[in-house]
């Protein structure tokens, strides 16, 4: 027996599958005293595991850099949202809990805007202008049409990185352009693992441009069950640096007097657009939370 690393590629049925840093697929199961310790793992940990032939045992996860709750995920390079500028039309309010779910958890997040032939004059620029200072860069592209890709490729390259976003915004188109080869990829790891036809609600990882996307299924109708956070205003980082503005301790950014918040929204530092959509994940994890305590 001996001792190798990886990573964990997905997990199905009580078996964690890791690729080992040595270029092996293992299939594994967990010492007992990891059990005992009900340490929850995820697509995309990294593990310490006893070797045997192809098999192993998991016996420790090696630090985690971050985790994504729903789905369940660890060790983001960089998340991408992914959202169509026509066809269908794109949410802000989803936009905003894409990249509140990425702020939550610390990962690093950008913005794809696919159709962009689709977009109604000033509809990008107006993207770029609300999110591109904040540190979340915008990548208009056509997917279908293989335009604007180059960008996107440079940043996802040797990294771990997620895509996510509503039907319809061409994501899959996207992911095709940028490794035609992907496809048997997945069908390769799906017949080696015994991966479903999306069927498995669990994250798994897909070797792309020499690191890994993340398949995400389900990942694309956010609801605040998978926002893990403590308040709204972890998840906009434009408000976080305001709080300590505010007259009051604790202020919730929405009706006190002095806010520094919402004298920053009046001023034009902060988008009309991103304040709504944080005081509806506001309103909607108090509800969250009322149901919690009745249940």
């Amino acid at each position: 027996m001996s001792t190798a690393t990886g990573r964990i590629i997905k997990t199905y049925n009580g078996y964690y599958y890791v690729a080992g840093d040595d270029g092996q697929l293992y299939t594994c199961k967990v010492k007992g005293r990891m059990k005992q310790k009900r340490f929850i793992m995820a697509a995309g940990d990294r593990v310490e595991l006893e070797a045997r032939g192809t098999e192993g045992m998991i016996r420790e996860v090696l630090s985690r850099k971050n985790l994504l709750q729903r789905p369940l995920v660890a060790n983001l390079d960089c998340l991408m949202a992914v959202f169509a500028c026509g066809d269908p039309d794109p949410s802000f309010l989803l936009v905003d809990k894409l990249l509140a779910l990425a702020e939550a958890a610390g990962i690093p997040a950008a913005l794809v805007l696919n159709k962009k032939d689709l977009a109604p004059e000033g509809l990008v620029a107006q993207f770029q202008s609300i999110y591109e200072p904040l540190g979340y860069p915008v990548f208009p592209i056509q997917a279908r049409e293989g335009l604007g890709l180059e960008p996107i490729l440079e940043q996802v390259r040797g990294n771990t990185v997620a895509f996510g976003g509503p039907s319809g915004a061409g994501k899959s188109t996207l992911l095709n352009h940028l490794d035609p080869s992907l496809t048997l990829k997945t069908g390769h790891v799906s017949s080696k693992i015994g991966r479903g036809r999306h069927t498995t609600r669990f994250a798994e990882l897909l070797p792309f441009a020499g690191g890994y996307i993340v398949d995400t299924p389900g990942f694309g109708n956010i609801d605040l069950s998978e926002l893990q956070m403590e308040n709204a205003a972890a998840g906009f980082r434009e408000i976080q640096q305001r709080e300590n503005g505010c007259r009051f301790t604790g202020c919730t950014h929405t009706h006190e007097p002095d806010c520094e918040v919402k004298a920053a929204v009046a001023r034009g530092e902060i988008a009309s657009s991103r304040y709504a959509s944080y005081c509806t994940i506001r309103q909607e994890l108090a509800e969250q939370k009322k149901r919690g305590k009745k249940s």
